[in-house]
């Protein structure tokens, strides 16, 4: 019986994009999926706690160039409210560096469990996102810790307490990492334009069609990301933003270029806009056939269908 066999050589993947496997398999391949993911991050959670000093030096760094910080060749020490907060930052600084260090693996298993259900050409613009989409998220990083290390002093400096006062550590660590994710999340917004337009949702001239309204949106966003209330650290971010969506325009525009969008016979015509109608014949009068070969006939009426005859057979 063939009816329990599988393809002899194909692979998992090759089997869930042609609907081989069933419902069963694939639970078991995302257990297996997610199993491999949660190893690899076990694994960098090992190498990020080694790392952790080091990184927490890092982020530090802003703190320890304001004003008066810097003792003998030394930075003053953080507050720390309770025993186990020095414990409990090391062990969430290095979850962060394990997520990254193990961020190929983890990324490939969802990949992996996606992509089957994907066309090729769709895997293939996936490839390419994802590719771009890394960097974006790395400028942003490291644009928002310049900002942090400029925006620091400001915010200090106008409190009450002025720029002697110490912080306390894990809410300065919070506040670093979560400006670093806020940045590099923004930063993928131009690519998700670039999605939304090589899927054929909006085209590059829709696009540049808002870019009032993307600007006057990147400098509130600028406005309420940016620790600093001056107009440094906002203009910065905002200007990289618009910078990169009239990037993702420009390449909307050769993606539909490439395509051949824009010489439709609706091009040009907004969505609010009646297009014109032409037609090609004079318009028909009471009484006058409408095709010029003559009236249509009234169609042969369809006959009634016999009567299926039984027969009974005597069995013997």
């Amino acid at each position: 019986m063939a009816f329990g066999l599988r393809k002899r050589g194909s692979s998992n993947f090759e089997r869930a994009a042609d609907g081989s496997m069933t419902l069963i398999e694939h639970f078991r391949e995302l257990r297996t999926r997610l199993f491999r993911a949660s190893a690899a991050i076990v694994v960098g959670l090992i190498g990020g706690y080694l790392l952790a000093q080091p990184a927490f030096e890092l982020l530090s760094q802003p703190y320890c160039r304001l004003p008066g910080m810097m003792v003998d060749g030394k930075c003053q020490k953080f507050l720390m409210l309770a025993p186990a907060d020095g414990f409990i930052l090391k062990l969430k600084l290095a979850l962060w560096i394990g997520l990254i260090i193990g961020a190929p693996v983890w990324l490939y298993q969802l990949w992996a469990f996606i992509a089957p259900g994907l066309h090729r050409n769709e895997r293939k613009w996936a490839y390419v996102f994802v590719a771009i989409a890394a960097p974006l998220f790395a400028a942003g990083a490291v644009l928002a810790f310049f900002v942090v290390d400029k925006g620091l002093a400001f915010l200090l400096d106008a409190g009450v307490t002025g720029t002697d006062s110490q912080l306390e550590v894990t809410r300065y660590i919070s506040f670093v990492t979560t400006m670093i994710l806020l940045f590099g999340v923004a930063f993928e917004f131009p690519l998700t334009l670039l999605m939304l337009n090589f899927t054929g949702v909006v085209s590059a001239r829709r696009l540049l069609g808002w870019w009032r309204v993307v600007v006057f949106i990147c400098f509130a966003f600028a406005a309420v990301a940016t620790p600093d209330p001056g107009p440094f650290g906002m203009t910065l971010l905002a200007l990289c933003l618009c910078l990169l969506y009239f990037i993702a325009v420009g390449v909307a525009f050769l993606n539909d270029k490439r395509k051949g969008r824009g010489k439709e016979i609706y091009a040009g015509i907004d969505d609010d806009e009646a297009s014109p109608l032409e037609f090609d014949r004079e318009p028909v009068t009471a009484g006058q056939p409408v095709d010029s070969a003559g009236p249509i006939d009234a169609p042969e009426p369809v006959p009634a269908p016999k009567p299926i005859e039984r027969r009974y057979d005597d069995v013997t």
